[in-house]
């Protein structure tokens, strides 16, 4: 049985923030929750110095490709509800 990576990246907005300390709530927020929930590698990944704008990135190993996708999916459903970000682009991946 072949190993199954999936990756995925999401640029966001976050248009309350006013400070870094702001950003790095609702930023780590999302991460741990990625991270508790759908038991992936999670980690911010750009625009650290930006008050709104942040790059989250998630990694995980699966052994069913049919799975991979599935995580992907509540990944992004995940990230995309969150009422505190708006999501510019996302990008994901299965090798």
């Amino acid at each position: 049985m072949a190993a199954v990576y999936g990756r995925a990246r999401w640029a966001l907005r976050i248009p309350d923030c006013r400070s870094l300390k702001d950003k790095r709530r609702v930023i780590h927020g999302l991460r741990d929750r990625a991270r508790s929930r759908l038991k992936v590698s999670a980690a911010v990944t750009d625009f650290q110095d930006d008050v709104q704008l942040a790059e989250v990135s998630i990694a995980f190993v699966s052994s069913d490709r049919t799975l991979a996708r599935s995580l992907l999916d509540r990944a992004d459903a995940m990230i995309s509800s969150d009422p505190r970000v708006y999501v510019l682009e996302t990008e994901s991946e299965i090798y």
